[in-house]
């Protein structure tokens, strides 16, 4: 964390906020370590002020583990808290999906399309702190006609607890042609209205996803 990271002094939470998710996302700021403030602040050249700010938001959104005068340290989640994550994403996702796929348009089907252009390139650019964000747009595009906005806001908050570990399974166990293909017969399956064969590819998809990071995170701190 040596490097500066000087940032516009416009809306500079925001900013700060932005550039600490996408390197928490990336595994570039790993579980357990360290923030202080008066480092993030020398890197981005700002008072304490903005990154206290940014440190609290990101603690609002389960990131990191704020401490008052001392900084953050990067969330850390059992074995048994991320197996949860993913089930929740399971009965959160068939549901709007199963409640999607009938109300379904020509717009929902092209701007799925047009995201699964995006993760195409970053797949072969090897983007890493994109896969995860880039992972929940396209799911969110999937289930956007359901309608169900409170269910919708509680998929977001699960789905960033879980990006980064979609990116680090996708990168570390070289599964983006899965992943590409997967995404490609969801869509598939729902443009043809095939809603129970669609729910059941997700269910698959996310218990498959599920099982091979719990695989990789028990490996990684045995």
């Amino acid at each position: 964390m040596a490097q500066n990271r000087a940032v516009i002094r416009q809306s500079l939470p925001d900013v700060i906020v932005a550039d600490l998710r996408q390197r928490i996302l990336s595994g570039d700021l790993a579980e357990g370590e360290l923030i202080r403030q008066e480092v993030l602040a020398d890197e981005y050249q700002v008072s304490r002020m903005p990154v206290r700010e940014a440190l609290r938001r990101l603690d609002a959104e389960g990131l990191v583990v704020f401490m008052n005068n001392r900084g953050a340290t990067v969330t850390t989640h059992t074995v048994d808290e991320i197996s949860e994550i993913f089930d929740i994403r399971a009965v959160l996702e068939v549901d709007l999906f199963k409640r999607a796929i009938p109300l379904m348009q020509t717009d929902d089907f092209a701007r799925c399309e047009a995201i699964l252009l995006e993760m195409e390139h970053s797949y072969r650019s090897g983007n890493v702190a994109d896969w995860g964000p880039l992972n929940a747009r396209y799911h969110a595009a999937l289930y956007s006609a359901a309608g169900r906005e409170l269910t919708t806001h509680l998929l977001a908050r699960v789905s960033l607890q879980a990006n980064r570990y979609v990116s680090m399974h996708i990168d570390r166990l070289k599964k983006s042609d899965s992943a590409q293909q997967d995404h490609a017969t969801l869509l598939t399956l729902a443009r043809q209205g095939k809603v129970d064969a669609a729910a059941e590819a997700l269910r698959v998809h996310i218990d498959q996803t599920k099982h091979q990071v719990l695989a990789l995170i028990n490996a990684a701190r045995a």
